[in-house]
């Protein structure tokens, strides 16, 4: 079944050419289902790139999924056009009033500053208290993880002394968890980044629960044990040259950028790489929308605040 997006949205016209199922919002008005309302706050650099990502993931179900962008009105995109902007995106004061299945908080490149010192830092915060009484699950991606944590819970973020770089193998830590069905012994993710949290501080929150990490890059999912919020350390939407792209960039930039680990083959990088990740990723966005979400939610939407919730490991 199909996303639901305006058929003006470049990422319409990108995934039909892959032979993925999106519909325009006009023809899904004709379909006598209620679609999930998902939520999109996009805070990427290159919000085109990360739109085609994440719906190309969330287009893999069985379900119709209705699809709002949100961008922060309190931050000035450099690499987006006004225009894309205008005409697909809403802001936060558009939608405070709806509610919505599912959130999506993308990364950003701002993980080096404080989290007070970021620009659209109290905006942010709004939308994540908000979140709380309006969207049943929210899935916070990369730097979004970390601050979420650090917002909701008081969890520090920590500089590490060499970035986090390359695809790594990870491992769950749960028997039971309705995220994490179906995924193998063993499966890879893309990691970007330049800080961390620390498992020692995640264990002292009795609400929180460590669902996967790595030997290598430290803990990867942690899961509300309410099923209603997920901080996800990794980059499991990225593309196949994504990675790539960045190295590229940063060694024109002049910038001292290490190799990323196990992404070229034989660390060579004029080798095309792997896509070692892409199951699992379908798999999670899959699960999510699934289980987590369309499996839970009310119907009724309004009824998000007396809807009581199990611990996320009971299904």
């Amino acid at each position: 079944m199909p996303i639901r997006i305006s058929s003006e949205l470049p990422a319409f016209k990108t995934l039909g050419e892959e032979n993925i199922f999106v519909m325009s919002k006009e023809m899904a008005e004709h379909q006598d289902i209620r679609p999930l309302k998902v939520v999109i706050l996009n805070i990427m650099p290159k919000k085109i790139e990360t739109e085609c990502q994440l719906l190309r993931l969330l287009s893999n179900t069985p379900l119709q999924v209705d699809i709002e962008l949100l961008q922060m009105a309190s931050h000035v995109s450099k690499h987006t056009s006004r225009h894309h902007l205008e005409s697909f995106y809403k802001t936060f004061d558009e939608i405070k009033d709806h509610r919505y299945d599912g959130m999506i908080v993308t990364g950003a490149p701002v993980e080096l500053l404080d989290f007070e010192d970021v620009d659209y830092w109290e905006e942010i915060t709004r939308i994540f208290e908000w979140s709380k009484t309006h969207v049943f699950s929210t899935l916070h991606i990369c730097w979004a993880a970390q601050a979420g944590l650090y917002y909701h819970f008081g969890i520090p973020k920590y500089p590490l002394k060499q970035k986090v770089f390359g695809i790594f193998p990870h491992k769950a830590e749960v028997e039971k968890s309705l995220l994490l069905r179906g995924f193998d012994d063993i499966f890879y993710v893309p990691h970007s980044r330049n800080t961390e949290v620390r498992r020692e501080d995640i264990e002292k929150e009795q609400q929180l629960e460590i669902l996967t990490s790595s030997e290598m890059s430290g803990v990867h999912i942690i899961a509300n044990k309410n099923g209603r919020q997920y901080f996800i350390m990794g980059h499991s939407e990225y593309d196949r040259d994504t990675i790539g792209s960045e190295y590229f960039r940063d060694l024109k930039k002049g910038i001292d950028i290490q190799l990323p680990y196990n992404y070229f083959p034989n660390d060579d990088p004029n080798n095309t790489p792997f896509f070692s990740w892409r199951c699992t990723a379908n798999l999670m966005f899959s699960n999510w929308l699934n289980y987590c979400v369309y499996q839970r939610t009310p119907y009724n939407l309004d009824e998000l605040e007396i809807r009581s919730w199990t611990w996320e490991t009971d299904f």
